[in-house]
């Protein structure tokens, strides 16, 4: 049986302007040029997306890190890596099967999070990455995730692995589900049950399942 469907929205989507890109070709060089806040005069790289386009899954992460701004591509560092290796086990594919991108786009000096400010003035590309890429379900990875799309600071670890339905835009009739960010379990590399890295394992597998449902055929009603 499926989960209560919960009212979402991106907390001030709304009342967020900026310009609406009409590919992702386009919202690309939007972002390239995007000097919406102070992250633009430390960046390497503006950091849009890798993967496919036309996936079904869509995976929302944190901000670029030290290796993501040197090569303008998300999750490409330890993390990533561990992310690539955590969907592989439940035969996703990070470059076939979803597509991957962050809250904010270029990355906060330090590799600190990135303020709220600094996620506001970036909502307007994530918004429009969700309505053109248009997953059916979307992975929250991290507390800056959770927050930049939910409006909810903190409480991903009692959050983590809990489905949502999204009934506002751009996440009307998504899927969403909070999940450990791979850095936490880079600094918490136990397998052991009930650990951080199983209990993520554990919510991919509920997404393989959610995965493997939408492809399903509806039955015909007699």
């Amino acid at each position: 049986m499926d989960p209560p469907s919960l009212p979402l929205q991106l907390p001030l989507g709304e009342a967020s302007p900026g310009p609406i890109a009409a590919d992702l070709g386009q919202l690309g060089d939007d972002c390239r040029r995007c000097r919406r806040c102070g992250l633009a005069d430390g960046r390497t790289h503006v950091v849009v997306s890798r993967g496919n386009p036309a996936a079904r899954l869509m995976v929302i992460g944190e901000g670029p890190g030290a290796q993501e701004d040197a090569t303008g591509q998300p999750f490409v560092g330890r993390a990533g890596q561990l992310l690539d290796q955590m969907l592989a086990s439940v035969a996703i594919d990070s470059n076939r099967d979803a597509y991957i991108c962050n809250v904010v786009k270029c990355r906060p000096p330090g590799n600190r999070k990135p303020t709220a400010l600094e996620i506001e003035a970036c909502r307007p590309w994530l918004e429009q990455q969700i309505r053109l890429v248009d997953p059916a379900v979307i992975l929250l990875a991290g507390a800056s995730a959770l927050e930049g799309v939910l409006g909810i600071k903190g409480g991903i670890t009692r959050l983590r692995g809990q489905w949502r339905r999204g009934e506002r835009e751009p996440l009307a009739g998504r899927w969403l589900m909070p999940i450990l960010h791979p850095s936490y379990l880079l600094r918490n590399p136990s397998r052991q049950q009930g650990s951080p890295k199983w209990l993520t394992w554990h919510d991919l597998q509920d997404v393989r399942r959610r995965l493997d449902q939408l492809e399903e055929p509806r039955q015909p009603v007699s």
